[in-house]
């Protein structure tokens, strides 16, 4: 609707006013730290690089290391040394209502952060041991899969004329054909897709591993339709890019949740509100039906891009939890 509405708001304000205004989206500023902790901000992103993580992980120190130093800013700190242990109680309450293996991730940012900022010299007591430890074991939780006649409604829900639609509805297929984090799909360009051999080759973010993947036919024609009819105009390099100007790419902090959930609403879809069912959960739907064809533990971890067949025995358990399989396999 926003989408449509757009064009008759404009010519709306030229036949009131007599002038063309042509409002583009605007982009969200980057943050800039305030100066009384910017020396310290600098070193720990340097450190970051200096251990080498990945660039996901770098991302994701920084990014909640932003939020904290926001909070302490608005909460009247005016430096490192004036930090304490209720400072970043008061910011963890924030959090309240999110699940625990959320909150366990800025425990665990917050810990490196402050443990950094003591070892450095910028605080003089040591706050990382006084923060409380949530155990969230790695197979915590049940990944939920998906019925087939749900992501039958899903797709179907999809205004494949509309080009935003036709966007929305190639990145959804590649999520539930070949299982790809939505980050990889974010990165993709089109230099990715060897359409001679019908492969799809990117670095995964996550890992720092090469992978190919096959073309499949449905999803080879979702791109194409996407690129020929509703790719809009933009010196971009990645495949999918935003449908309002300026038309760059994705923000690496999108998750297309909220794409996804419009959909759902609109396909009237009944789902369990006990469980998560954002993108991740369309690669946990693969990680089933391979399950359920019987394919091997390993070709199901190669498909999707596991390190270890370890990672993806945690996809067992959907068997037990279900009963949805017939055959029990090993872990």
């Amino acid at each position: 609707m926003n989408y449509r509405m757009r064009p008759l708001s404009l010519l709306l304000h030229y036949l009131e006013n007599g002038r063309f205004s042509n409002k583009v989206r605007r982009t969200k500023p980057g943050f800039v730290c305030p100066a009384s902790f910017a020396a310290e901000y600098e070193a720990f992103c340097e450190e970051l690089e200096y251990r080498g993580n990945r660039k996901v992980t770098i991302e994701s120190n920084t990014h909640k290391a932003q939020l904290l130093i926001a909070y302490l800013v608005e909460q009247g700190v005016a430096s490192s040394e004036d930090i304490t242990i209720q400072h970043i109680e008061g910011y963890l309450k924030t959090l309240g209502g999110y699940a625990v293996k959320y909150v366990g991730i800025f425990l665990y940012v917050f810990r490196n952060f402050l443990s950094f900022l003591y070892e450095r010299g910028y605080i003089g007591q040591n706050l990382a041991a006084m923060l409380p430890k949530v155990r969230t074991p790695r197979n915590a939780s049940i990944p939920y899969v998906w019925s087939k006649e749900d992501l039958q409604k899903l797709l179907g829900a999809i205004d494949r004329e509309d080009p935003k639609g036709k966007r929305d509805y190639a990145i959804l297929l590649i999520a539930i054909r070949l299982g790809l984090r939505i980050g990889d799909i974010r990165s993709l360009n089109q230099s990715s897709i060897d359409w001679t051999r019908k492969t799809i080759n990117l670095i995964m973010a996550k890992t720092g591993q090469p992978i190919e993947l096959p073309l499949l036919k449905d999803v080879g024609w979702a791109i194409i339709d996407y690129l020929r009819n509703g790719r809009p105009r933009t010196n971009s390099e990645c495949l999918f890019v935003r449908h309002r100007a300026p038309f760059n790419a994705f923000g690496d902090r999108n998750a297309f949740n909220r794409e996804l959930h419009r959909y759902i609403l609109k396909a009237g879809l009944n789902l369990p509100g006990n469980q998560y069912h954002g993108m991740h959960s369309l690669r946990s739907t693969l990680a089933g039906n391979m399950l359920e064809a019987k394919s091997p533990l390993p070709i199901i971890s190669e498909a999707l891009g596991h390190q270890s067949v370890n990672t993806t025995g945690i996809y067992l358990k959907i068997t037990a939890v279900q009963n949805k399989f017939k055959t029990t396999y090993p872990h």
